[in-house]
């Protein structure tokens, strides 16, 4: 959409970063192709050397993919982006793009299990230390400082219990040593919480959540200013070649499209469950960045604009019971997924972070009695009838 006027997101999301081509098609088109036809030789040497800012391969750039690329940075408000294969492509590819052998990486603990691997099992096999903290506080990322530090990473709120880390103040902190902050922002979604202008250097997505949010494709976005995704991600994404599908890249802009609605509805959903929960005699605790009792409300009334499409819920009766409810809902399904317009439940201590040694879900409150609940967009009091029935006899 061409035009100087600043539209809102919800307008942005539906027609921000479209291209057409001739025939002037409604929807955005999928150009399904791996390669691109030249008019002349010449032609074809001036595309390469960038002179003509035309496409040359799929791997490197697609127009599909360079509309979804457009139209997320306008929502996130960042300068440049590429679109990735999934979430976990996205996140490596954002951490190794500017690391080498004898560099530092300081990380929250709070991660999901493959981010975590990532920090704590893959960096360190080329050479690049890490460090892992409490990042509810803010001194533990000040003092695992080293010499060496040249990035910060952290999800805010956390995989799977919710914790809420202070991005500006971690900002602030890589600002002073010359280092990169990186951000996944999944379970907030860039609709309730923008990092960069919390003063991240670089955010990341698994564009499989919220942006598809209706089960059908893997993807993932990272996002930054045009100088650092030149210096450090251009070439790395050109030759290792983590880019998406343009298929599904044409089915994330189809998502984009619907965001607003779904999450808006989403977070209503989870407030209202989350309340339901909270009061229930068979629940021993419940995290929700919405509510005043949550443990970082005032960092979350300061950096989100809303509440979370995620709850996390803890069962009295550990393990046993937790199965036992998750075996007796029929609206809410089991599964590992999240941000989908269908109500989701898993167990993380038995699926996403059963790779984790007990101490360490131990020490981020991942006890066999937690699960993560993320909300759809069913009615409400369906969702309540179904946890209420499912939480009977426990």
């Amino acid at each position: 959409m061409t035009s100087t006027r600043q539209f809102r997101p919800a307008t942005q999301l539906v027609h921000g970063g479209t291209s057409r081509s001739g025939f002037g098609e409604t929807s955005e088109a999928i150009f399904l192709t791996q390669g691109f036809v030249y008019d002349s030789a010449e032609a074809a040497e001036a595309r390469f050397k960038g002179e003509d800012p035309g496409f040359v391969y799929s791997r490197y750039a697609n127009p599909t993919n360079d509309m979804f690329e457009k139209r997320m940075c306008l929502m996130e408000g960042a300068e440049d982006a590429r679109a990735t294969a999934s979430g976990m492509a996205a996140i490596s590819a954002a951490l190794l793009c500017q690391l080498k052998a004898g560099d530092h990486v300081v990380s929250a603990r709070a991660l999901f299990g493959s981010c975590r691997w990532v920090v704590e099992t893959l960096l360190p096999q080329y050479g690049i230390e890490s460090t892992l903290v409490d990042g509810r506080d803010l001194a533990n990322f000040e003092a695992a400082i080293r010499p060496n530090t040249k990035v910060f990473f952290l999800e805010s709120p956390t995989n799977p219990t919710l914790e809420v880390v202070d991005i500006a103040g971690v900002a602030k902190l890589a600002n002073q040593i010359g280092a990169k902050l990186v951000v996944d922002n999944v379970f907030a979604t860039p609709l309730m919480q923008k990092p960069l202008e919390l003063g991240a250097h670089v955010v990341a997505y698994s564009a499989t959540k919220h942006i598809d949010g209706q089960g059908r494709c893997l993807g993932g976005v990272i996002l930054s200013d045009k100088d650092w995704i030149d210096e450090h991600l251009h070439d790395f994404f050109r030759h290792t070649g983590p880019s998406l599908s343009p298929f599904n890249a044409w089915t994330l802009l189809k998502g984009l499209e619907t965001l607003p609605l779904r999450v808006r509805q989403q977070t209503e959903n989870a407030t209202k469950v989350a309340d339901f929960l909270a009061d229930h005699p068979a629940i021993a605790r419940v995290i929700y960045p919405g509510r005043a009792d949550h443990p970082q409300a005032d960092i979350c009334a300061k950096q989100m604009k809303g509440g979370s499409t995620l709850v996390a819920i803890e069962l009295k009766g550990g393990k046993a019971a937790a199965f036992a409810m998750q075996n007796k809902l029929e609206v809410v399904k089991l599964s590992n997924n999240l941000g989908d317009t269908k109500s989701l439940i898993t167990h993380p201590a038995t699926t996403t972070h059963k790779n984790l040694v007990e101490e360490a879900r131990a020490e981020l409150g991942i006890g066999p009695g937690v699960l993560r609940l993320s909300v759809g967009i069913e009615d409400a009091d369906d969702l309540i009838e179904d946890f209420d029935h499912a939480l009977s006899g426990l």
